[in-house]
């Protein structure tokens, strides 16, 4: 069953064409991922799905729920969330805290400033909290200062709070930039083992040997429109990919 299906979206910056008529479709359960090389358009298709970017024209559906027009905050309420670039966290606020606040946005549709003061006597979202810490192997740090970790465990961090919402989508925008191999070996067996939640998984990833290890189909954009789609093996194989991606060179 298809999760999310984008239709006929297009996308321009003045004269730039970021976006050419692009369609794509996700099955419930999976994990696609997106490549290109830079300039390709990954950023820009990614931000039309969640919202932060509205399509000249097109569609983009989640399920049977139409997101186009939505707002982002909308769109993660109806099961749909995303994990940035540079993990997005309350520097100053305790590991559980940054859990908890997400928690409760979800569960109470909103999060208003004056909630901070009652975070702790919620001991449901407490508790919820704690698990969510567990199952990514922060839960001794819950009482640091998120600031204060590594660029591993912040992702780590961003991706319990994540998470914590209970996401039907998890969009992921190049997971693990900026990280270790060790670092990043430790996102792809955390993603890995997230997966047994029955998420659905979109990565966009410059990172071969992450979508090779997570990716079950690989979609490849290149100047705003998609030149190929398979299996990780059929990708890299085709020459289309291999001349617009490295130029000709192999995956």
């Amino acid at each position: 069953m298809e999760i999310l299906r984008v239709e006929g979206v297009n996308k321009s910056f003045g004269g730039l064409r970021a976006l050419n008529n692009v369609n794509f479709s996700v099955e419930e359960g999976t994990v696609q991922a997106i490549i290109g090389p830079n300039g390709a358009g990954k950023s820009t298709f990614l931000n039309c799905m969640i919202g932060r970017l509205a399509p000249d024209t097109g569609t983009v559906m989640f399920g049977d729920i139409s997101l186009t027009g939505m707002k982002p905050y909308e769109i993660n309420q109806v099961g749909v969330s995303r994990v940035f670039q540079t993990p997005e966290i309350f520097s100053e606020l305790s590991l559980i805290e940054n859990i908890m606040i997400p928690t409760m946005a979800k569960r109470d549709g909103s999060f208003a400033l004056h909630a901070f003061k009652r975070l702790d006597q919620d001991a449901e979202v407490r508790d919820k909290a704690l698990h969510m810490l567990e199952d990514v192997g922060l839960v001794e740090k819950r009482d640091d200062i998120s600031g204060s970790l590594s660029r591993g465990d912040k992702r780590r961090l961003e991706l319990a709070m994540c998470l914590s919402q209970d996401p039907k989508l998890l969009l992921l925008d190049e997971p693990t930039a900026g990280m270790s191999r060790a670092d990043t070996n430790n996102t792809i067996d955390l993603l890995k083992r997230i997966g047994d939640r029955g998420i659905t998984k979109v990565v966009i990833e410059h990172d071969m040997h992450v979508v090779f290890s997570l990716a079950e189909k690989v979609t490849v954009l290149a100047q705003g429109a998609i030149i190929a789609e398979g299996k990780p093996e059929e990708i890299k194989g085709d020459p289309r990919v291999q001349e617009a991606y490295l130029g000709g060179a192999h995956l």
